[in-house]
């Protein structure tokens, strides 16, 4: 190891390779994770260790620093314990700690791998999840920053697994400019560590014959939304004696201006044209617009690996209902964090940002919070408080 790399590795890890039965016990804390992703700088003149910038940012990210601009101002503020705390080095030569500049930050997470960075956070995540009694969810779904772009003016669009009970993004992958997110499925799942009784949902764009014999081949469950990319299926489906079939659920909900009453069907068949699928479902959705009292029905159908005896009906019907929790998500980083209307264009800054924002809605869910925006202007008025949610305090 060249000298000077030496002091780039935080002292946390140099005590747990003297001492590595204690590593094996127990759960890395963020610095440790956050020491797993590579850095991309040269080790001659750096200045600060790369989870040190990286847990200030994310730290900031927590107080609701929507811009590289707001993490440079609340990294100039942050009190001394805040540094002291992430194990951000004293200066050699004056007595108080060296701040990360704002431009300092930029050109770090500009080159950051983002990737990397994904598995770092998710797996943190990952490890303080509660338990989710029942079956376990885990929605796929990609959006796009719209604001944001590459600098050759390419969108960012990013592929996200969600678990349902706890809301956290377990893994989040970017979409290439020569792909798409079906190309992503699988690397996105391969970096949830397990999936051995999860019950993925998608849209039907993810309806594929080579996702489902993956998640067959990894011990896990599918729900997929069948609609013309599946044609031959489609038809089989909607020929089904669906009337002779009796009615198996029935709820009801409000919401985006208009209620809605959820009719649920789900049959047994060992015939249908999918791998591994098991059972059929139909979903009949009658909307009501409660401004215009227009009411229009649609019919959905579904198919899924669960066998009768492991998923009612009623258990299928919330399945397809929570996977759109992943929308939930995507919709408090557009309003509260402005994720649509950031517009940064330096290099792998935005995704890095993205990141950020699911670590600290994750955090905030976990801790318990409901309201993002109210915890984020809560811990704003204390520096300690991001510190205590990412088990840095």
């Amino acid at each position: 190891m060249p000298a000077d790399a030496s002091s780039l590795i935080p002292p946390a890890l140099d005590q747990l390779r003297e001492h590595p039965e204690v590593a094996s016990q127990e759960v890395p804390g963020l610095l440790e994770r956050l020491a797993e992703v590579p850095d991309p700088r040269d080790p001659r003149g750096v200045r600060h260790r790369l989870a040190v910038v990286l847990a200030l940012t994310a730290c900031a990210v927590l107080a609701g620093a929507t811009s590289l601009l707001a993490v440079g101002e609340w990294i100039a503020d942050a009190p001394g314990y805040v540094l002291e705390q992430v194990g951000a080095d004293p200066d050699p030569l004056l007595p108080r700690r060296v701040l990360p500049a704002e431009t300092t930050v930029r050109r770090l997470l500009a080159r950051i791998d983002g990737d990397a960075l994904d598995r770092a956070v998710g797996r943190w995540l990952a490890d303080r999840r509660p338990k989710a009694a029942g079956l376990r969810g885990l929605a796929v779904d990609g959006k796009s920053l719209r604001g944001a772009a590459k600098a050759n003016g390419r969108k960012i669009h990013l592929l996200a697994a969600l678990e349902h009970a706890t809301g956290l993004v377990l893994g989040q992958l970017d979409v290439g400019e020569k792909t798409n997110e079906i190309t992503c499925f699988q690397p996105l799942l391969d970096t949830v560590a397990d999936l051995v009784g999860t019950v993925v949902t998608s849209d039907a764009m993810h309806t594929q014959h080579g996702h489902a014999a993956y998640l067959l081949g990894r011990g896990a469950h599918y729900i997929v939304i069948v609609k013309g990319n599946q044609k031959k299926l489609r038809r089989q489906l909607k020929a089904l004696p669906w009337k002779d079939i009796p009615l198996q659920g029935r709820s009801r909900g409000t919401g985006h201006g208009r209620s809605e009453i959820r009719r649920i069907k789900a049959a047994t068949v060992n015939s249908l044209l999918f791998p591994g699928a098991r059972q059929a479902i139909q979903i009949k959705r009658r909307r009501t617009d409660r401004k215009t009292g227009r009411t229009t029905v649609k019919t959905v159908y579904a198919v899924t690996s669960l066998t009768a005896e492991q998923a009612t009906a009623t258990q299928l019907a919330e399945l397809i209902r929570d996977h759109w929790k992943i929308e939930a998500l995507h919709h408090v980083r557009d309003t509260t964090f402005a994720e649509d209307a950031s517009q940064p264009r330096t290099g792998n800054a935005p995704r890095a940002m993205a990141t950020w924002r699911n670590l600290a809605i994750g955090s905030l869910r976990t801790a318990g919070v409901k309201n993002i925006a109210a915890g984020l202007r809560r811990n704003a008025r204390d520096p300690r408080r991001p510190l205590a949610l990412l088990g840095l305090k």
